[in-house]
């Protein structure tokens, strides 16, 4: 069986990273609706890797996202074949069981650190993708939109998965932080905001813009995700000249050079 993952990242340079870390070889580049297209790396018949480019911010990422899950289940509606297992809203077979269009997604890319833990070119995997300002200020403080009645904004990562992920890094030497990722719409920039966000949401050790919105395009299909973060600054006032951004490039091709080897070939 082939295990197939989406891996999706908001710019080109994350991609690059990522791809750098499957192969030295040249990837297949497969067209999307939407102007879209995957960097599709395949390891004989273990494991098949698909890079999106889904853009910045959690709504542009979404869309992305869910424009090829959309296109996984319906190219394997139309050749008759499946490639997961399990229930949501993948594609159904000629048995009538669903199967889902990838195995696992994977929001990956660099991202801010809490301090203390998670320091400069450092790796973070998500215990859960949060969307840490998505709900209301109020005069007794902030709730979330699920406190308001309207969805949700946590999406927990089953402890099996970030622990095969992490026990893989640790094997390696690679520093990781198991915690919660928050997900942003404005960047984190002053000292203030920073102590709010870690208040609100203790433990936490990264913030990005794009996981939770990965996140909900995988539960619509429901495909397991989780999230992957190298760490380039600070969660706080922005200082351009302490940014570390070519480390955590450098980090996060590490990371999936390996997890390539090892948690992408195996049964999620």
């Amino acid at each position: 069986m082939v295990h197939r993952i989406l891996i999706v990242t908001a710019v080109a340079a994350e991609a690059d990273s990522v791809t750098a870390g499957l192969t030295t070889a040249a990837p297949e580049h497969v067209p999307l609706p939407g102007g879209l297209a995957l960097r599709r790396h395949a390891d004989g018949d273990r494991a098949r890797v698909d890079v999106l480019v889904g853009g910045v911010g959690p709504a542009a990422v979404a869309a992305a996202t869910g424009t090829a899950l959309a296109y996984a289940s319906l190219t394997s509606t139309s050749t008759g074949t499946g490639t997961g297992t399990g229930t949501g809203t993948g594609t159904s077979t000629d048995a009538g069981r669903r199967e889902l269009p990838y195995d696992l997604v994977v929001s990956a890319g660099i991202a801010g650190g809490f301090r203390p833990a998670a320091p400069l070119g450092s790796l973070v995997v998500s215990s859960a993708i949060v969307a840490a300002d998505l709900g209301a200020e109020t005069p007794d403080g902030y709730l979330a939109v699920d406190a308001l009645g309207f969805g949700r904004s946590v999406h927990p990562v089953p402890g099996e998965l970030t622990g095969r992920i992490a026990a893989a890094l640790a094997a390696e030497g690679l520093p990781c932080a198991v915690a919660p990722v928050l997900t942003v719409s404005t960047v984190t920039g002053t000292a203030r905001r920073a102590a709010e966000l870690a208040e609100r949401h203790p433990g936490a050790a990264a913030e990005a813009m794009e996981g939770f919105g990965v996140a909900e395009a995988a539960a619509a299909y429901g495909v397991p995700v989780v999230e992957l973060r190298a760490v380039s600054n600070a969660v706080g006032p922005r200082d351009r000249a302490a940014w570390r951004i070519g480390d955590a490039l450098d980090a996060l091709r590490h990371a999936v050079r390996l997890l390539g080897r090892t948690v992408f070939v195996e049964a999620p």
